[in-house]
């Protein structure tokens, strides 16, 4: 069973983010944010849903294992997820329709 702590911190450092940009994100308060830290409490269901949507993962991703072959990645492959993760979504769009351009050739 994954700690759900220590999984957004893995999830929030992978990509970068401060507490406060991560509570931007997933539409928290900071303070709510720092609490569960501080009381060692995970977060109830309708913020983890925030917090999944914020890093762009469903509820499943979340949890899955890191031995799950779902998650089996290459080290190209984990590279290319985790810089995605740090685009904007205008830089997300972009990256979108020049791989479609791409594929379209």
């Amino acid at each position: 069973m994954i700690n759900v702590l220590e999984r957004i911190t893995a999830l929030r450092m992978a990509r970068g983010w401060t507490e406060c940009e991560m509570a931007r994100r997933c539409g928290l308060r900071q303070s709510t944010i720092s609490g569960w830290y501080q009381k060692n409490r995970s977060p109830r269901f309708g913020s983890l849903e925030k917090i999944c949507k914020g890093f762009d993962l469903t509820m499943s991703q979340f949890f899955l294992s890191e031995t799950d072959p779902v998650t089996t990645l290459t080290k190209q492959q984990r590279e290319l997820l985790e810089n995605w993760f740090k685009l904007s979504d205008t830089q997300k769009k972009k990256l979108l329709a020049l791989i479609d351009g791409m594929l379209q050739k």
